[in-house]
């Protein structure tokens, strides 16, 4: 699909975005904003300081609530009111180390979260698409390095994995129970992806936030785990993702119900190769490996998205080198032009779509 037919795609379309003031879902935002389309966000606050959702000034050009996808009353008046074309359900806990402090905080909000959005799809009126993120911390992970694939067991361990695994089980059964026999009023999907970078992302402990923070006051960023690898890919190619995922659903019927991983094309890379990588493109930087962890984590992940590119025609337009040069050019303009990031933000996508356009 060429890229003018996905931008025009969602123009006048009512588009409700869950964890809109987060990371990848500011950057869907905006993408849809930047498309034509009547954005509704939900969250319960905004995550970070600073923030990717203020610094473009959202809030000015989307419509955004505050609430937890906890309160299934509220949420249900929402849905009922905005009545949604598109619901892309981004809203979560998703660090690793913070579901073991807030365990019970973490199941609320990724299982019984993920079920008040289903339940919010069963009162539409109309034909309605849905991307219900998980992630690939879903997986049970044998520390091997095939790819996971979409069929293969769900089954995380630690507290953030473990309710990811379970809101995918609630997705699947709800589509089962209730969304299958419809005659196509609410089509639901399953988009698992891996580790996300790019500029915007201040939450902690994250590889990337936690170096541009130390960095920036020049001290040497704590690496925990240097060898573990990651499917690493920039936030961009994950949008797309699920972008073309809302689109094909709508387009294919046959696709409902559905999961679908997000991976890199290429081979995985470990966090040292990371660091390595950035410091290509920001000299004097400097790091100091503590190996000692207080809390498990995997250390090998790797997703097999053979079906995302036969079904959705999807694959990364950026390659490793390339998603980490968007990444650190944002965030160092971004220290220069805090008060310009709308300009820049918007910048970054149109360079995205130029370079899938000759893909």
């Amino acid at each position: 699909m060429k890229t003018k037919r996905i931008k025009s795609y969602f123009k006048g379309k009512k588009i409700l975005i869950t964890g809109h003031t987060g990371f990848k879902g500011s950057w869907l935002s905006l993408w849809m904003y930047l498309s034509g389309a009547k954005v509704l966000g939900i969250s319960d606050s905004i995550p970070t300081k600073p923030s990717h959702f203020e610094l473009l000034k959202l809030n000015r050009k989307i419509s955004s609530t505050i609430i937890d996808i906890t309160d299934l009353t509220k949420l249900k008046k929402v849905f009922i009111k905005f009545n949604p074309d598109y619901v892309f359900h981004l809203a979560a806990q998703a660090i690793v180390k913070t579901s073991y402090s807030q365990p019970v905080k973490t199941w609320k909000t990724n299982l019984i979260g993920t079920v008040n959005i289903l339940e919010c799809l069963r009162t539409v009126k109309k034909k309605t698409v849905a991307v219900m993120i998980t992630s690939d911390k879903a997986y049970q992970n044998l520390e091997v390095k095939r790819g996971y694939k979409e069929k293969d067991i769900l089954k995380g361990i630690d507290p953030y994995g473990a309710s990811k695994s379970s809101a995918d089980i609630a997705i699947n059964s709800y589509y089962h129970s209730f969304f299958s026999k419809q005659k196509g009023k609410v089509l639901i999907a399953t988009a698992r992806a891996g580790n996300v970078i790019g500029g915007g992302d201040w939450s902690t402990d994250r590889i990337i936030p936690d170096c541009i923070k130390s960095w920036s006051k020049n001290k040497k960023v704590i690496i925990r785990s240097p060898n573990s690898t990651r499917p690493w890919q920039h936030v961009l190619d994950i949008i797309y993702g699920y972008v073309k995922l809302a689109i094909k659903l709508e387009q294919n019927p046959k696709l409902h119900g559905e999961a679908f991983n997000f991976g890199p094309d290429k081979k995985n890379f470990r966090v040292i190769d990371i660091l390595n990588k950035m410091r290509l493109y920001w000299p004097k930087i400097n790091w100091i490996i503590v190996k000692q962890k207080k809390f498990k984590e995997n250390t090998l992940l790797h997703l097999n998205s053979n079906k995302s590119k036969k079904s959705l025609k999807w694959k990364t337009v950026l390659n490793f080198s390339n998603s980490v040069k968007f990444t650190i050019e944002w965030y160092k303009y971004y220290l220069k032009n805090k008060k310009n990031i709308y300009y820049y933000s918007t910048k970054q996508i149109s360079k995205y779509l130029a370079i899938l356009e000759k893909n």
